[in-house]
């Protein structure tokens, strides 16, 4: 049998909008489904590892979108799924607002690799 491997869903959330904590929850979660989906369609057999292995979430913040941004360029560079979430401005933030950002689901290692300099949410 081969070995498993750690997998998880990783979403950046830009914390320069000063978004609230309900708002953080909602964009998380469009975030969230978003990527899934994304798997579901073009990355079958790293949504197939995280559903089979508890479908981690970690949440991490990110300064601003820019940061956001050059995250996810690396992500894609390294072959790694990635989603962005921007907002409808229909409540805290302007229209079109680079909410969050994620990264997988695929390898904790592979993602790691490139933000794990980031601090929790």
């Amino acid at each position: 049998m081969g070995e498993l491997r750690e997998v998880k869903l990783l979403c950046v959330v830009n914390h320069g909008l000063k978004m609230g904590k309900g708002k953080i929850a909602a964009q998380v979660g469009h975030a969230a489904v978003k990527a899934a989906l994304n798997a579901a369609e073009h990355h079958p057999s790293q949504m197939q590892a995280w559903l089979s292995s508890g479908q981690r979430k970690v949440v991490v913040k990110a300064q601003d979108a820019e940061e956001i941004e050059k995250l996810l360029e690396a992500a894609k560079r390294k072959g790694l799924p990635t989603c962005t979430v921007h907002d409808a401005g229909r409540t805290q933030i302007p229209a079109g607002s680079l909410t969050v950002g994620s990264i997988g689901p695929d390898s904790s290692e592979a993602i790691d690799g490139l933000t794990a300099h980031l601090k929790l949410l």
